[in-house]
């Protein structure tokens, strides 16, 4: 399935708008249910974004945009669909019906995606009549741009399910990774988990604000791993030895007690006001919407600055983008009104109090 020809998404939110964006704006037509009564007027909002963000990085054009046709059930969306994504809320119970609901209704040889934060395929297929079609897909916000997507598959999950969901996935842009192992919250996420324990300690102890702190990240080694991720950073910082010596140097530290990890703050009403709070006075003057041109316009700036590095070859994320961008240009299409719609809308502007 490496052209994915309809593709149905089970929720609207903040993940399940991305990847309705991802995929039409590859020309693929997706069908959505999401009983929210905002649901359209969320995912209309995260398409305008989508689109400003595809026409500045693909300058050689877009194939003709996909429809996106809202639905009354899952019956209706999940019908005549080779791809399906999951992404209601992170709750098992609701995983598990809305799952059920889909299998009853899905063709015999659709592929079954979870974008399940944490859940185990496994778990969320114990109910399932035919759990080898179904895995977890794990991307990142925002989906329309980010290109990684964690491939978790289940116990029963076949090969074959894992190496054609990775190909419809990689259709439209997007680096899969296939865990080896299952486990909660996959690679990611526990990453993410572990410096989220550590900052929300940094805060609280008043070593520094929430704007301090991402400034740390944002200016200092967030743009390392950016290009370079953790292991091969640290193995430039042994210098000439390389990571042995980086290991023989800074592992000792390991044994310091230089992190909290495995002591959680209390989260109590006092915690959310402090961090509240400071994120008010960080980001208050921008809207939600605001703040998503502003990162997307960011992230195309890095990764096409990233796809100019190495003699022209591209670096990191930049590598995969420019054979994106270059696919995205092939398949554009003269009929495609993507362009002229990024150009005309404007992100909401938040109304002042």
């Amino acid at each position: 399935m490496a052209v994915i020809r309809k593709a149905a998404c089970i929720g609207g939110g903040v993940i399940g708008g991305g990847w309705i964006a991802r995929l039409a704006l590859n020309g693929i037509d997706v069908a959505v249910f999401d009983p929210h009564p905002e649901a359209r007027r969320k995912v209309d909002e995260v398409m305008t974004n989508a689109r400003h963000a595809y026409t500045r990085m693909a300058k050689k054009g877009l194939p003709k945009e996909g429809t996106v046709t809202f639905v009354g059930s899952i019956v209706e969306a999940v019908a005549d669909a080779d791809l399906i994504q999951e992404s209601v809320p992170e709750r098992l119970e609701v995983k598990l019906k809305t799952l059920a609901e889909i299998e009853t209704a899905a063709a015999p040889d659709a592929i079954i995606g979870s974008s399940t934060s944490g859940f185990k395929a496994t778990d969320m297929a114990v109910d399932m009549k035919h759990p080898e079609r179904f895995l977890v897909a794990h991307p990142f916000n925002p989906v329309y741009l980010l290109p990684i997507n964690e491939i978790v598959p289940g116990e029963k999950t076949s090969r074959e399910a894992v190496e054609r969901a990775s190909e419809a996935y990689t259709s439209i842009g997007m680096k899969c990774v296939v865990l080896n192992k299952e486990i909660d919250a996959f690679v990611g996420n526990r990453l993410l988990e572990a410096a989220w324990r550590e900052a929300l300690w940094l805060v609280k102890d008043g070593v520094c604000t929430v704007e301090e702190l991402d400034d740390i990240m944002r200016y200092g080694f967030g743009l390392r791993w950016a290009q370079m991720g953790m292991f091969q950073t640290y193995r430039i910082a042994g210098g000439e030895a390389g990571m042995r010596h980086f290991m023989a140097q800074f592992g000792p530290a390991l044994a310091w007690p230089w992190t909290k990890l495995m002591d959680v703050p209390e989260f109590n009403d006092d915690l959310v006001d402090l961090i509240a709070t400071q994120s008010d006075a960080q980001s208050g003057q921008w809207s939600i919407r605001e703040l998503e041109r502003i990162r997307d316009d960011n992230l195309v700036a890095i990764i096409e600055a990233l796809s100019k590095e190495n003699d022209g070859k591209g670096w990191g994320a930049g590598h995969l983008h420019e054979a994106y961008v270059k696919r995205l240009g092939q398949a554009a299409s003269p009929l495609s009104d993507a362009a002229a719609k990024a150009k005309a809308a404007k992100p909401r502007k938040k109304k002042k109090a």
